[in-house]
């Protein structure tokens, strides 16, 4: 740009200097190198004539030379840019994924940012935005200013020296702008980081927001969280566009300076013999002044993207750099060479969440567990027996005594070491969203396919996977969607089993299954504990009797312990438990002697094998259904109905976007006007009375000034009006897409490509590349096609055959804007597919990073959130081989045009006697709208991705549920004080395994006021009663009804869910205090905290509540994982119980309780049940034989029903259920 601005000067000079034909013309250095700028004196109009035409020649010949230089060397940096930028975003992201599987978990407690999907997605590609071609733009704008500087000095360092005069002021302003553009994006960023949070666990916890209609409440703490970010976004654009107004402002205010005291000195020289000044040198300084502050105004977006940029990398790299306080992935600690024994001792160990530190959680504990010893650890729920686990595992570390293994303080051990000799079978387990196979092997990276068989066949699964279409390459679904609950724990303890661990922990590792199943597979964990160091904590006393040592906890302290024998003989705490524990039933009571005992244990067994062939029929207790053929195909994409529909959601900011669209216009206006006065100036240098010229030139500077106040006022709305409008249309979208996304079918959020991680990735991600749609890249395509309209007329006046040349040129630029538009289409699409793949595998591990930390997945996650990372590399790599030459096309192609258009121009003034003010107004006014539509090029990348991301969230906003509401509801016909449920020869299969089917012809009556309890083997179709009843899913044939009305085709969802309360075997709970959690569950009232603490007395909770010292103020933090198991249920228990539903679905309801607290719990819950329709799922058959009716499912048919006492008599399938259950 710098030769260009010294060549046109001279170009402009000789032009001007040949139209007198007295005195000699300046000399010329570059025009001279090809045959131009000889030097006439007093020379006829004929020689004259042939000189303007050589002048021309040299000049094509410059230009053409400069613009083949400026295409090689824009491919170059904008393709090295562009892929050390993807390199370096690649590492970033596995970095930052790496950084956050490694911290501790108190960590994750205290951290109020939870929302790593956005910051891997949205908050990184601001990082890229700003490493990439806009760093090497920015760079070639600051070379161009700084090169344009020196020249200016070198050729006329008087004039340049007052122009310069005003630099530090625009510096200074500059700097403030950009600090205030830097602190407002960092408060934008975190504002959408804590609502991506929000996002992130509804989506994660939607089961739980619909069965209790908790949409709406969601919906606007979603809306709430994005309101800080909308009036930071707001502010922005004020600051965004009074920076670039000042920028304009001191443009035209120099332009103005420097042709006021340029002609002054011009005038001083013309009668000197050397002059020091010459219009040559005018226009090298005033265009070196002009194109260096015009370069450092284009500067403005540049530094907001590198603010916001910074300002993203800020929040990433604060964990990257962040040492974790207990590091699974180091190096560090001691590995004992000799192997683990599996002596486990806790010194004087005292500890308290870091979340509550005002709750002790324990209290100088000391148990010591010999190597090879099984312990039990019994207690109330919360007393800290599942801390322990915790502590032993190296999740936390205690604040006082310490934890050892083999008289190591596990501190100094190396922790991926110390927990790769520990293996856990959960509560609540969790699978990965891969096969079985993978799932197993999670607990041995190098098990074979026989090592992963033989501790399937252990944990009693061995036989329901190979039922599997797909037998152990299965995939599980997301969290182990496609299981029942019994299935995931019994891959669990496969998983945990092929570990072959020093150290077995078992938390609740049998409370899903049914009784049989969890005899069996008690059995197999009993042969399991053989030579190796177990720890059991259970509420079912039954279980640990054969333990060496029973551990009796209360309040984080050791009140008894012994063994089963040594506790009962003391008749103590533990004694009454067991009493408490005892079946009700006196069939149950009369417990047999030992030798009956084994006489019986081995007919049991035989029965038991036989039992566990009923469920290899039936698999799926949850849908996961993969993207049909309608979903999964893409579009083609309308940008001009996807633009109308975006106005259309802008109609609040109609009148803003007229305004921005107008100044827009204006500032395109702007460089025709500057084209004309431009023009003016060269006419003026070429009249010959000074005073005439000095006059003129006084007109021509105040228009300058004019000019300049109007752009930097229309810069300063532009910018505000488009930002303000981005802003409101990102933030309605965020919320109008979360509203559409809680409506949909719980089979939508099954796909695969609607995972938890994709679903926030586009909420996020999407949403904010609409922004561009209404934001500055509009106003930037309006200045160029204003620029271009108005240029074109003003050409077309002033000469039409020039003008039709410069049109020429315009097709160029126009159809490399269409071709990168095009291409960057497909590069975008690929990308966000690739992204949103590695996103669901870091959203998976990050949502489950305790079992991720158990497993020691930490690596493999990386690993495998690495490779998909690399995929995106690669298919972004293919794409910019070719962005380089698009964008070199558009930046040279303006040049080449300008070229062709002074030659030819100067042809017509050698031929036709054109004015030579008249050449400069008509090719500048086209030049600088062909450069406009190059510059168009740069935001070409933004408006396409606004318009793919605009028609994916309109996709997903246009969706209609496969479930909903009926349009004709007879609200009349409706009988109130009625709910008799009716599943009338219902048969379903979920989509994915539509050839597997789980209910077959299922007839079930539950009288209104009436108890039915569902009993049967684990998968048999018992929990998706449950949700077919909460329509959750529809059955694939028959019917259900509520009273005589089918809720399919008569009953309101929200009317239905209403009537329904649901106590589930693994709760949820969300980012909210106790009270407002157990007021979730009846959301279309605001419950009274009264009633809350009426409810949590009823639930046996109130107690522990009242304990904490915030009470019912506390936070429960995500998901509430520093509540115990039994702690949660029970809290969810109370959340039912607000709710004073018509209908009880109790699915395990009392399964992690304790024996006294069950018992409380169970007469609370029988409570409820009066005067309410309930359903009851249960292993523990203890807990429903006070049912009206008992039904036996098995193949997805009712085989048996009756009462209790109905069903032992007979003999069947109960009876056999309940011989094996396990009895005090």
């Amino acid at each position: 740009m710098p030769m260009i601005i010294v060549v046109f000067g001279e170009f402009s000079t000789i032009l001007i200097e040949r139209k007198f034909s007295v005195g000699a013309s300046s000399e010329t250095i570059l025009l001279w190198m090809f045959g131009g700028g000889n030097v006439l004196i007093n020379a006829t109009w004929e020689e004259t004539r042939v000189e303007i035409i050589n002048d021309s020649e040299a000049y094509l010949i410059w230009l053409s030379i400069l613009a083949a230089i400026q295409f090689v060397a824009s491919v170059l940096f904008v393709d090295i840019f562009n892929y050390t930028a993807l390199k370096q975003i690649t590492r970033i992201r596995v970095r930052y994924f790496q950084a956050i599987v490694r911290q501790e978990m108190a960590w994750y407690d205290n951290t109020n940012d939870n929302n790593f999907a956005s910051r891997l997605t949205d908050d990184i590609d601001k990082i890229r935005d700003g490493m990439s071609e806009k760093v090497g733009m920015f760079l070639l704008l600051m070379l161009t200013f700084l090169i344009c500087i020196i020249i200016s000095l070198v050729y006329g360092w008087k004039l340049s020296l007052v122009i310069l005069a005003c630099l530090p002021v625009l510096i200074v302003c500059n700097f403030f702008v950009l600090k205030f553009q830097s602190a407002l994006t960092a408060k934008e960023l975190d504002a959408y980081s804590n609502a991506g949070a929000v996002a992130e666990e509804v989506l994660s916890s939607i089961r739980t927001v619909v069965a209790f209609g908790g949409e709406e409440k969601e919906a606007e703490r979603y809306a709430k969280r994005l309101k800080p970010a909308q009036k930071a976004g707001r502010r922005k654009g004020a600051f965004s566009g009074l920076g670039e107004g000042l920028l304009r402002m001191f443009s035209y205010s120099i332009n103005s300076l420097a042709f006021w005291y340029g002609v002054t000195l011009i005038l001083e020289d013309r009668g000197k013999e050397v002059k020091e000044y010459t219009p040559a040198i005018l226009m090298i300084v005033f265009f070196g002044i002009l194109v260096g502050s015009e370069n450092m105004a284009k500067a403005g977006p540049f530094l907001e993207a590198f603010a916001t940029a910074r300002a993203s990398a800020y929040s990433i790299f604060k964990i990257i750099d962040r040492e974790s306080a207990i590091d699974p992935m180091s190096g560090n600690g001691k590995v004992i060479n000799t192997g683990m024994k599996g002596d486990v001792d806790f010194q004087g160990v005292s500890f308290h969440y870091p979340s509550r530190p005002d709750v002790p959680t324990l209290r100088n504990l000391n148990i010591s567990v010999g190597a090879g010893q099984t312990i039990a650890l019994v207690g109330h729920s919360g007393c800290g027996k599942s801390t322990i686990l915790q502590l032993l595992q190296r999740f936390y570390d205690p604040n006082e005594g310490k934890v050892c293994v083999d008289g190591y303080d596990i501190r100094l051990l190396n922790t991926s070491w110390l927990r790769s000799n520990i293996a856990v079978v959960g509560q609540e387990p969790v699978l990965f969203a891969t096969s079985v196979k993978e799932n197993i092997r999670c607990g041995k990276p190098d098990a074979t396919q026989k090592e992963i068989e033989n501790a399937a066949k252990s944990s009693g699964v061995h036989d329901f996977i190979i039922s599997l279409p797909d037998g152990y390459d299965t995939q599980v679904g997301e969290l182990g969607a496609q299981m029942s609950g019994g299935q995931k724990q019994r891959i669990a303890i496969a998983r945990a089993l092929i570990q072959n661990p020093k150290i077995l922990l078992l938390d609740e590792a049998t409370s899903a299954l049914d009784s049989q199943t969890e005899k069996l597979v008690q059995d197999t964990l009993e042969r399991a504990s053989k030579g190796r160091t177990t720890i059991i904590v259970t509420h079912r006393l039954s279980s640990i009797r054969k333990a060496d040592r029973i551990v009796l906890m209360d309040r984080g302290i050791v009140l008894e312990d012994g063994s089963h024998f040594d506790l009962m003989k003391l008749q103590g705490k533990y004694y009454n438990l067991v009493r408490a524990d005892s079946l009700q039933n006196a069939q149950a009571d009369n417990v047999a002697t030992e030798k009956e005992e084994d006489e019986k244990k081995k007919k049991r067994d035989s029965k038991g094998r036989e039992l566990m062939k009923f469920d290899n029929h039936v698999h799926f207790e949850e849908n996961t259904l993969k993207a049909s053929s309608d979903d999964g195909k893409e579009e083609k994409i309308n940008s001009f109905r996807v633009f109308v529909r975006i106005l259309k959601m802008t109609k609040a900011e109609w009148c803003y976007l007229f305004l921005g669209a107008i100044s827009a216009g204006i500032i395109g206006m702007s460089y025709t006007a500057f084209a004309i006065l431009l023009g003016d100036i060269y006419g003026a240098l070429s009249i010959e009375d000074p005073e005439e010229v000095q006059a003129e030139t006084n007109i021509l500077c105040i228009a300058f000034l004019i000019v300049g106040i109007i752009t930097a006022t229309s810069c300063f709305l532009q910018n505000f009006m488009f930002n303000t409008t981005g802003v409101n249309l990102t933030t309605r979208l965020r919320s109008r897409a979360f509203r559409s996304i809680m409506k949909q079918e719980m089979a939508w959020f099954d796909q695969d490509v609607n995972s938890v991680g994709a679903l926030t990735a586009r909420l996020s991600g999407d949403a904010a590349n609409v922004r561009s749609a209404v934001g500055p890249p509009i106003g930037g395509i309006i200045q160029a096609i204003t620029t271009l309209v108005v240029g074109i007329s003003v050409a077309m006046v002033y000469s039409w055959k020039l003008a039709l040349v410069c049109m020429c040129f315009v097709p160029l630029v126009l159809g490399s804007v269409i071709f990168e538009a095009k291409f960057m289409t497909t590069s975008f699409m690929a990308e966000k597919k690739a992204i949103e793949e590695a996103t669901k595998i870091a959203t998976e591990a990050l949502l489950n990073i305790r079992t991720v930390a158990s497993l020691r997945q930490e690596g493999s996650m990386v690993s495998r959130y690495s490779k998909e990372i690399q995929k995106v590399e690669r298919s972004v790599k293919r794409k910019l081989m070719f962005r380089g030459s698009v964008f070199s096309i558009g930046q040279s192609a303006p040049m080449f045009a300008y070229a062709v258009a002074l030659y030819y121009g100067g042809v017509l003034v050698a031929n036709e006697g054109v004015a030579y003010e008249n050449l400069i107004k008509v090719s500048d006014s086209l030049l600088y709208a062909a450069m406009m539509l190059g510059q168009s090029l740069a935001f070409v990348p933004s408006l396409t991705a606004a318009f793919l991301a605009a028609h994916r969230l309109f996709q997903m906003m246009d969706r209609k549920p496969i479930i909903q509401s009926p349009k004709d509801i007879n609200d009349n016909k409706r009988q109130e004080y009625e709910s008799t449920v009716s599943f009338a020869s219902v048969e379903f299969s979920y989509p994915t395994r539509s050839e597997v089917p789980v209910l077959q012809g299922l007839d079930l009556k539950v009288l209104s006021g009436k108890t039915v309890a569902l009993v049967g083997p684990s998968g048999c179709g018992k929990s998706t009663c449950v949700q077919l009843l909460q329509r959750f899913y529809d059955p694939d044939n028959g019917r259900i009804f509520l009273n005589s009305e089918e809720i399919s085709s008569e009953i309101g969802i929200p009317d239905l869910r209403g009537k329904i309360g649901i106590v589930s075997q693994e709760p949820v709970f969300f980012d909210k205090t106790i009270a407002e959690n157990i007021a979730y569950g009846d959301n279309a009232r605001d419950v009274p905290l009264a009633e809350v603490i009426e409810a949590a007395k009823s639930a046996n909770i109130h107690s522990f509540i009242s304990s904490l010292p915030l009470g019912y103020d506390t936070n429960l933090g995500s998901k509430g994982t520093q509540l115990s198991g039994g702690q949660k249920q029970r809290i969810a228990i109370a959340r039912a119980l607000v709710r004073n539903p018509k209908i009880l679905l109790l699915d395990e309801a009392t399964s992690a309780l304790d024996a006294e607290s069950e018992q409380i719990v169970q007469q609370a819950l029988d409570l409820a049940k009066s005067g309410r329709t309930c359903l009851i799922i249960a292993h523990r058959l203890s807990t429903i034989q006070n049912a009206d009716i008992i039904c036996v499912i098995q193949q997805g048919k009712v085989t048996e029903q009756g009462t209790h006492e109905e069903l032992l008599a007979r003999g069947g399938f109960y009876s056999l259920l309940y011989n094996t259950q396990p009895i005090n």
